[in-house]
């Protein structure tokens, strides 16, 4: 469970689509976000899967995102590694 006022602090490019979230409670985690823009048939998502533009992400206000706000996720998503990281085998 996400503690209360929990925010994104920093995060740091560990890999092509992985990221390493630092929270402003100490925790962190890497996710790994290829098998979500890869399964995405949304194209406003999947355009994310252009590395530079994935790179062009951002902290604002405590939230994770790419483009003002064009891609997002929820921060208890983001805390808990949840409906982000998919088994590569489903993207397929």
């Amino acid at each position: 469970m996400i503690p209360d006022e929990v925010y994104v602090e920093a995060v740091k490019q560990v890999g092509t689509y992985r990221l390493s979230l630092t929270f402003s409670d100490g925790k962190e985690t890497v996710i790994d976000f290829e098998g979500f823009l890869k399964a995405s048939l949304n194209p406003h998502i999947s355009k994310y899967l252009d590395t530079a533009r994935f790179q062009e992400y951002s902290v604002v206000d405590g939230d994770l995102q790419w483009n003002d706000y064009d891609l997002c996720f929820p921060i208890d998503d983001l805390y808990e590694n949840r409906h982000i990281e998919r088994d590569k085998s489903d993207a397929a």
